[in-house]
């Protein structure tokens, strides 16, 4: 099973609250909420929710449901692949063939976009499958297990995006 790593690690000092507690829709809904419960929706049955800035006001403002844990990146300050990286240490990575990533404020994705990534995985056991708009990457983004070591030695300056150009022949893009 491919699990799902949502990383909510920054500071949201622009928004001058976590992202992950913004409201969506339902009145009681935040960007955690919608994120979390699509992942589960869409078959993913171990989401990571990786904190850092916020840890303690983002674990006080939500109640995570079955299925999803909530993990603290003490070197967020570094940068996002370190929450990344946090969350990959936290998933069971002899089992899990990919791990399925995606941002915290983009809590719009459908499960349906979600499944249809997850589907071109498994058919192709791609290193890198992200979906494509218009001619624009976005995210959910699935890492295979092959880069989990790759991505540990990137540099936590650059982040991931050298690690997926570096596999651009070889990836899947998924019209969405």
């Amino acid at each position: 099973m491919i699990p799902g790593i949502v990383l909510a690690g920054g500071k949201s000092s622009r928004m001058g609250r976590p992202k992950a507690l913004l409201p969506i829709g339902a009145p009681t809904d935040t960007f955690f909420d919608r994120i979390t419960r699509t992942l589960l929706e869409a078959g993913l049955d171990d989401v990571i929710v990786v904190v850092g800035a916020d840890s303690a006001a983002i674990r006080a403002g939500v109640q995570p449901r079955s299925g999803v844990r909530i993990i603290d990146n003490p070197d967020y300050e570094q940068g996002q692949l370190t929450s990344l990286l946090a969350g990959l240490r936290a998933i069971d990575v002899a089992r899990a063939p990919a791990a399925l990533v995606t941002l915290i404020d983009v809590p719009l994705v459908t499960a349906a976009t979600v499944r249809t990534l997850l589907a071109a995985q498994r058919e192709h056991e791609a290193p890198v499958v992200r979906p494509v708009s218009r001619g624009r990457h976005g995210h959910p983004v699935i890492f295979g297990r092959t880069l989990f070591a790759e991505l540990e030695r990137a540099d936590p300056a650059r982040g991931a995006k050298p690690v997926v150009r570096g596999h651009a022949a070889e990836m899947i893009e998924v019209p969405i």
